[in-house]
């Protein structure tokens, strides 16, 4: 129960550096739909960009993270010497990749789209670049036990972004101030300034690692970068068939949407989906701690009976907070503005995806334990194949609607795969009984929620959290009666 209470506190760290983030990034997301209408396909354009990034990223970490736990804490293998690999590998692959889009800068950025505005695709490539290499030292941090100075940077790279952005957006065009001709004659806002206050900075909080870069004694070896490569390639094959699963939408919605609105369908679905990301902080905050939790815990007998434990109350929350979002969904869609709102019709099913892909992760830990790394590689690549199937085959007449049941079938895939192999090769008794008592019980208080009784957002609001109550009060009472007994 102890190390139970250590992966709360510290996932409690985490969250509040993500939650609370995440929180702040969102004001940034009203400001962009009311400065960017859905009719321009402004936010369109940062919805698709930010996905191509994000699939990016996990290429240019090609599994370095996981794989570095991994290493750091295995007998015979020096932790300093596998942060330095690590570190040196990622950061020599994120040069290649920057000075390689330098030089086919038009062909690429016409591919994507953006022929007019190939600065677009450079500054977001040195930006995912810079990701990539910070993601080392992040990781450092967490194998460190240093959750403080791992949230101060995420925070500080938020608020500095926040304020550059209210900078641009608000405040210079209400002063009339045209600071080295950033704005038109009239002032019109330009969406490629929100990737250039991107790389301002990403590029600062790079020099905040100066301790974890120069004021540690890490080392390079070719020996153990060929063993770490070996383990880290089916998680790189794992992470992109999962970033796929979350961005592939994004993606391919332009390509395979058949209508001339592309970009602001996109837009209202990018939008949209920000709301249902509440469950991905959730599962995020969780995945910082629970992955090096997972690796210290492997050499203890009880470490079944934790991981088991674990996956109930990770199960029983993200169900809560599903339903928490759900009923107060009239109050948390004023996070965008009134023309965005025709999306919102895909919160619960995006939700409801993430929170699979939360049990999948945790799911995802029996064979990176026995080091078979290919089955999460299998499964992820079954599941995004499902995905990108719902996509192509229904979004050009379903639009993204489709996109957000391909997340939910491609999950759902990858998550019960996972499973069932999982208990062949690695079994563990999942309290399954109550997993599904809960899960029934928060289908129905949400069936529930589906009605508006009086017509009246505020009197429907109410309504919707006295359903939410009765979940809290429920677990309460189911944990007095085992106590009794």
């Amino acid at each position: 129960m102890s190390n139970l209470k250590t992966l709360a506190k510290e996932t409690a760290i985490y969250g509040v550096s993500s939650i609370f983030g995440r929180f702040l990034n969102y004001l940034l997301v009203p400001l962009y739909t009311a400065a960017l209408s859905a009719a321009s396909g402004g936010y369109g354009v940062i919805t698709n960009l930010y996905a191509w990034t994000a699939l990016l990223l996990v290429m240019l970490t090609f599994g370095m993270e996981t794989t570095f736990f991994r290493f750091a804490n295995k007998e015979g293998t020096d932790a300093n010497k596998a942060y330095g690999t690590a570190l040196v590998a990622v950061g020599s692959v994120s040069l290649a990749f920057v000075l390689a889009v330098w030089g086919f800068l038009p062909g690429i950025a016409s591919a994507l789209g953006y022929a007019a505005h190939p600065d677009w695709v450079m500054v977001m490539a040195i930006v995912v670049a810079l990701d990539a290499f910070q993601a080392i030292p992040f990781a450092y941090l967490r194998y460190a036990k240093r959750p403080i100075k791992f949230a101060a940077l995420k925070l500080a790279f938020i608020a500095v972004n926040i304020v550059l952005n209210l900078l641009y957006f608000v405040l210079l065009p209400a002063w009339k101030i045209n600071v080295m001709g950033i704005y038109d004659a009239q002032f019109s806002l330009d969406v490629g300034y929100v990737f250039y206050i991107n790389l301002v900075t990403t590029g600062g909080i790079t020099f905040l690692f100066w301790k974890e870069l120069v004021g540690t004694r890490w080392s390079f070896s070719r020996a153990l970068l060929r063993r770490m490569l070996g383990y880290s390639w089916p998680i790189l094959v794992l992470g992109i068939a999962g970033i796929l699963n979350q961005a592939a939408d994004k993606i391919l919605f332009p390509i395979i949407y058949e209508g001339a609105d592309a970009s602001k369908q996109l837009g209202i679905y990018g939008a949209a989906v920000k709301i249902a990301m509440i469950m991905a902080l959730i599962t995020q905050a969780f995945r910082y701690a629970y992955e090096p939790f997972v690796f210290g815990k492997s050499k203890d007998r009880d470490n079944k009976d934790t991981y088991a434990k674990a996956m109930k109350y990770f199960i029983i929350f993200t169900l809560l907070a599903f339903l928490a979002v759900i009923a107060g969904i009239d109050v948390l869609k004023r996070i965008i503005a009134p023309d965005y709102w025709e999306g919102l019709k895909v919160v619960p099913i995006v939700m409801a995806a993430e929170i699979m892909m939360g049990v999948y992760f945790n799911l995802s830990f029996w064979y990176k334990l026995i080091d078979k790394t290919i089955w999460g590689a299998v499964f992820s690549f079954v599941g995004c194949a499902v995905l990108f199937a719902v996509n192509f085959i229904f979004v050009p007449q379903y639009g993204y609607m489709a996109c957000a049941w391909g997340g939910f079938a491609g999950y759902a895939t990858a998550m019960v795969l996972s499973y069932v192999v999982g208990q062949k090769y690695y079994p563990i008794a999942y309290p399954l009984g109550s997993i599904t008592f809960y899960v029934v019980l928060a289908g129905a208080l949400y069936a529930a929620m589906l009605w508006h009784p009086f017509g009246s957002e505020c009197l429907d609001t109410l309504y919707r959290c006295a359903l939410l109550a009765i979940m809290p009060a429920v677990i309460w009472q189911r944990k007095k009666s085992r106590l009794r007994h």
